[in-house]
């Protein structure tokens, strides 16, 4: 998907007015950078208004913390299989940071392998990126990372397109 397309500047705009962060993560479902995205916050007038309006597909999965109150993932995805297998994986279950629930969500959201076994070692390790790159991203690279330098132009193009709007 272009990002310069007739719907899309219109329902990031409107996305960005709820939270500039939400913009970002579903321009970069949108045009297909990130297979599965979740918003963790309440959303208002969402999931059927601009998110839908991206062609993206979407789903309310709960979850329990360790307290016992329960938490509403808004899950969206250009693809009906990413959600359906995020609600098979997590769908009322507790919120779990085992490594192998890292390893299905680092999938699910498309972040490079190597960096989400990093993480699973020892989390936030000193990488090699300029802390703006690092920003961009939805996962920490990893040192010496292969496949995230390839992704920064990608999510630089939707970052500089998101913060323009």
């Amino acid at each position: 998907m272009d990002l310069n397309s007739s719907s899309i500047p219109k329902a990031v705009a409107a996305l960005k007015k709820i939270d500039e962060q939400l913009a970002y993560l579903a321009a970069l479902t949108a045009v297909g950078i990130k297979p599965l995205s979740r918003w963790e916050k309440p959303l208002v007038d969402e999931p059927e208004g601009w998110i839908g309006k991206l062609d993206l597909r979407t789903s309310a999965v709960s979850r329990t913390v360790q307290s016992g109150g329960k938490v509403t993932e808004i899950l969206f995805s250009r693809t009906e299989a990413y959600l359906r297998f995020y609600e098979t994986c997590f769908s009322d279950t507790p919120i779990d940071k085992s490594p192998s629930a890292q390893r299905w969500e680092g999938f699910l959201f498309g972040f490079p392998p190597c960096c989400v076994d990093a993480y699973i070692q020892q989390p936030y390790q000193k990488n090699d990126l300029a802390p703006e790159d690092q920003k961009i991203l939805f996962h920490w690279a990893c040192k010496g990372c292969l496949i995230t330098p390839l992704l920064l132009p990608e999510y630089r193009e939707v970052y500089e397109f998101v913060a323009k709007l």
